[in-house]
């Protein structure tokens, strides 16, 4: 039983939780809540350590490491090698994405549709906190390819001036590559794809990216 603030595990943990740069100096990240631990058990990953209130720790001293505002009653330390890499047929590859809650959604999107998510330098870390939160476990389930490795064509999502999506070839394999949510598709990015708009109504000039990866991962896969 950890008993100690000072104890290392503990130290760990608030560094993971708290900053970037030591998730990726050390290849960890910490995961509050018994349902995010529950989803990594039923992914066959195993935890590097296993914090349980009560049992393997003081329930105030893992109380202060926790970031949610009820405090979890279980952390876990997990490797981010450990997380799936294989590639699918379908890919949601985002550019530049700042917003950490955007990520976890569209880890949650391509989740639901078995898709696979490209991450580019610069996106926000998926397995920051609020990122895991919006993933609902996702995180454990949907695999993680390289920028490099994006399977089949791609299909640039912009905001005016592509073929309409429900007119492009989405046939397997295929990419979808959204933009920043600021600065949209840079043009030299979609130089060599498929650039698809997704019709919007009335006198809507913009559309949520997370929306935008739903709605195109939703049409590849009601075309079967």
């Amino acid at each position: 039983m950890i008993t100690s603030r000072d104890n290392e595990t503990l130290k760990l943990v608030r560094k993971l939780l708290a900053q970037r740069k030591h998730r990726e100096d050390t290849g960890l990240f910490a995961v509050e809540g018994e349902d995010l631990l529950a989803a990594a058990d039923a992914a066959f990953i195993a935890p590097v350590h296993r914090l349980v209130a009560g049992e393997t720790v003081e329930s105030e001293l893992l109380a202060r490491v926790s970031t949610l505002p009820h405090p979890a009653r279980v952390i876990g330390v997990y490797r981010r090698d450990d997380l799936p890499r294989r590639a699918r047929d379908t890919c949601l590859a985002l550019w530049r994405l700042a917003d950490p809650g955007n990520v976890g959604t569209l880890l949650r999107t391509a989740d639901a549709y078995g898709a696979s998510l490209a991450l580019s330098e610069g996106c926000a870390d998926p397995t920051s906190p609020k990122a895991l939160r919006a993933s609902v476990g996702a995180i454990f389930r949907v695999p993680l390819v390289p920028w490099s490795a994006l399977p089949g064509r791609r299909v640039a999502l912009v905001a005016h001036g592509g073929e309409p999506l429900s007119e492009v070839d989405l046939s397997p394999p295929v990419t979808f590559l959204l933009g920043s949510e600021r600065e949209g598709m840079p043009d030299e990015l979609a130089t060599d794809c498929c650039k698809a708009t997704i019709a919007l109504p009335g006198q809507a000039e913009s559309l949520n990216v997370a929306a935008a990866g739903a709605i195109a991962l939703y049409e590849a896969s009601r075309r079967g």
